[in-house]
């Protein structure tokens, strides 16, 4: 059998793995909060009591939405092949660990390793995809980390990774920065062989 194309496969959380149907432009209205600057970045800029404001405000449409959280098609199913198939798999995601605690315990995932913002700088920097690299003991070259936003691809890049791009008929436009896009997650079963 040739050895694997990739190694290990890594994921971003909401938008990849699960929905949990975040309406960032409303979270975005609600804070009052630009466009075009992520508001994690953005937080950095406030003033401390209007950060714990806005914190607050975001860790509240965070646990909402992890509560109602549902899979991503095809995400359970390529989550428990790989387990079987003793595929390295973690997650880096920018949302609270509260959070994902909470989606956990409402989905179950069945990953190695979860990092979240309170355990790394926030994506696109490469910092969580190297420390789950380091942990797992993976070449960063023959991971992939698949998301659906552009900070996933450049994180993926920044971490020398490969960048997959899952497709939702709203993010296409990041296809020319991917190296590999995928329109359901089942597809990625056949690059590890």
């Amino acid at each position: 059998m040739p050895p694997r194309r990739f190694q290990a496969l890594l994921f971003d959380l909401d938008g990849t793995l699960v929905d949990t149907r975040l309406d960032f432009a409303a979270l975005r209205r609600e804070l009052g909060f630009p466009e075009g600057i992520g508001l994690l970045e953005h937080l950095e800029t406030l003033p401390a009591a209007d950060a714990r404001r806005a914190r607050a405000v975001i860790d509240r449409h965070e646990m909402a939405g992890a509560s109602a959280a549902t899979w991503i098609d095809g995400a359970q199913a390529l989550l428990a092949d790989l387990h079987r198939r003793g595929v390295p798999t973690a997650i880096l995601t920018r949302n609270s660990r509260a959070a994902v605690a909470r989606t956990d315990q409402v989905l179950g995932l069945p990953v190695d390793l979860i990092l979240t913002r309170e355990d790394c700088p926030p994506k696109p920097d490469p910092g969580g995809l190297l420390r789950i690299a380091d942990t797992l003991r993976l070449t960063p070259a023959r991971c992939l980390y698949v998301g659906d936003f552009v900070y996933d691809l450049q994180a993926a890049r920044n971490a020398g990774m490969v960048a997959g791009l899952l497709l939702n008929g709203k993010n296409g436009h990041f296809a020319d920065q991917a190296d590999r896009v995928v329109g359901h997650l089942g597809e990625l079963l056949d690059w590890l062989e």
